[in-house]
């Protein structure tokens, strides 16, 4: 059975260690201070030993498509190839670095965020095809705002360029992996489920645009290993009746590892924006910290609190659970010949241990870096890592303040405090590195 520790093989690159800073939002823009923030926020990670880092989504063109405010673009080479000082840093710590690319298509900002829709009214959302009637009623009763562009064959073929295209900066700038936002119903899930993809023409397949990604990814990025997530839409509604089950999921991951995919990242969803994608505790915190501007976000106070309540319920309709992804990987992993990577709900070493070799390649850790960013030094120490266990108490304080432009950080004083006690006893000073907190 593979360890932790032990080296793998993602198309051609070899990662350190079996661990990944999964991707997040790190809220980064693309100012002047753009590339120190993501070093801030990336580095650590790498300096603690996590085999591979992931920047979170990342959007291929100049405007639209920001499902979240703050959210960087990378459509523009010289930009691009200023980040070149982060993956430098990341490769001195002696880890890889991956890019994710993602559009996000109806969920994008200017479809739900208030403020953002005001002050660019000239915006539309590219659409797979014409919005599914739930989202149409929303839109009726003034919650949603959509004016979609249904993309033709042609642009839908321009946007995979666009992937290309973005993936070929980043390779430039020292990237090892380009990962796809193929989940959290972006564009790439919007394609891939029946729920939003009516088309009728080839891309009413959705793989094809998956496919068509990966050679203009290989036309303008060369070998670059290449990462997607595949949806299993099983958290959806029982009202949606078109949606992916586990088996389309599989049969998913099988035609792209087939195409030339190098790993694949399974993951229940809806079709929805919800808590399905970070379940646990419903924020309370956050809902009431009276510093975000959730009233821009979503249009009024009123609005606001309606969100909150929705917030609630899914709350309970999405309740914690571990490793969440496990069975997925399990069922995907039997029928692919590339790496499975899993994520979802892993907070110990015990569970990691139990999910690699059976379930999957590489495990990745998202929101506990928020609270622990070099947590890879406790999870890889060794025999002694074995009953470690994230601080994180999915209590989602971090996420929901970043749909009012916060950044994404822990804020919940109990699991700050436990964070804080663990670095006065050293436990983030990874024995392989001389301990410098930068």
């Amino acid at each position: 059975m593979p360890r932790l520790e032990d080296p793998v093989d993602v198309g051609g690159v070899t990662i350190p260690n079996r661990l990944y800073r999964a991707p997040l939002l790190e809220c980064a823009g693309n100012g002047d201070d753009a590339v120190e923030t993501l070093i801030a926020e990336l580095e650590p990670a790498a300096a603690a030993g996590a085999g591979l880092v992931c920047q979170g989504a990342t959007i291929v063109r100049p405007e639209g498509g920001c499902a979240a405010p703050a959210m960087t673009r990378v459509h523009d080479p010289a930009f691009v190839d200023r980040l070149s000082r982060l993956t430098d840093r990341i490769h001195d710590r002696g880890s890889r670095i991956a890019i994710q690319l993602e559009h996000g298509g109806l969920r994008s900002m200017e479809t739900w965020h208030a403020g953002y829709r005001e002050r660019h009214p000239d915006l539309r959302q590219l659409a797979v095809s014409r919005p599914p009637a739930l989202l149409r009623l929303l839109d009726r009763v003034g919650f949603l705002s959509l004016d979609p562009h249904v993309l033709s064959t042609a642009e839908v073929r321009d946007l995979a360029a666009d992937f290309g295209r973005a993936a070929g900066y980043a390779v430039d700038a020292g990237y090892d992996v380009v990962h796809l936002a193929g989940a959290n119903m972006g564009i790439v899930q919007q394609f891939l489920s029946p729920y939003y993809n009516r088309r009728d023409d080839e891309f009413g397949d959705g793989v094809r645009f998956l496919e068509l990604v990966h050679d203009e990814v290989r036309d303008r990025a060369g070998d670059v290993p290449l990462v997607t997530k595949v949806p299993a839409e099983t958290e959806a509604p029982p009202v949606v009746r078109r949606h992916l089950d586990r088996d389309d999921a599989v049969a998913i991951c099988r035609r792209l590892a087939d195409c030339g995919y190098d790993a694949v990242v399974p993951v229940t969803a809806s079709v929805f924006w919800d808590m399905s994608v970070v379940r646990g505790q419903y924020p309370a915190r956050a809902w009431r910290d009276d510093r975000w501007d959730y009233d821009d976000a979503f249009g009024s106070r009123l609005r606001a609190r309606l969100v909150a309540l929705a917030n609630r319920v899914e709350s309970h309709v999405y309740d914690f659970e571990p490793a969440w992804n496990a069975g997925l990987c399990d069922a995907v992993r039997d029928a692919v010949d590339v790496p499975v990577l899993a994520e979802g709900g892993i907070r110990s070493r015990e569970q990691i241990d139990r999910l690699l070799g059976d379930d999957c390649d590489m495990v990745g850790m998202g929101r506990p870096f928020y609270a622990e960013p070099r947590l890879p030094a406790r999870l890889l120490d060794g025999g002694d890592a074995h009953d470690v266990r994230a601080v994180c108490e999915s209590c989602n304080n971090c996420a929901i303040p970043q749909v009012a432009g916060a950044r994404g950080v822990c804020r919940t004083p109990a699991v700050l405090a436990a964070a804080g006690e663990l670095r006065r006893e050293g436990a983030y000073e990874p024995s392989s590195t001389d301990g410098d907190e930068s």
